[in-house]
């Protein structure tokens, strides 16, 4: 943890490919240091099968979920960093965004928990 799940439209993949975009958003994860670099996990799914608005519009948009206990100025933070770098690796694209939800440490669980 944390997670950041990148949903977007798979022309997008004709700038830059899944790995580029992963490792950016990883930079970004750990230039924020709320994250042990181990620990950030992203994943990039690419729709061919989209709409937006209505419309067949490129789109990306990164769900993060991660450990509560950061306050609301870091998380923002958090999403402004990350939204400004997909804006600058793909500028032609107008709906990016990004939000972020917090585990509860009371009810998450891993392997290594058991």
């Amino acid at each position: 943890m944390p997670h950041f799940k990148i949903d977007c439209s798979v022309e997008l993949l004709e700038s830059h490919s899944e790995e580029y975009i992963a490792e950016q958003i990883h930079l970004v994860a750990m230039a924020s240091g709320l994250f042990d670099s181990s620990d950030i996990k992203v994943r990039v799914n690419p729709y061919n099968k989209y709409l937006v608005g209505g419309k067949r519009e490129l789109f990306i948009h990164v769900f993060s979920n991660i450990m509560e206990g950061r306050t609301t100025e870091q998380r923002a933070m958090l999403s402004q960093s990350v939204v400004g770098k997909l804006v600058t690796m793909f500028p032609h694209v107008s709906n990016i965004a990004m939000d972020v939800s917090e585990f509860e440490k009371a009810t998450y669980c891993n392997r290594s928990m058991l």
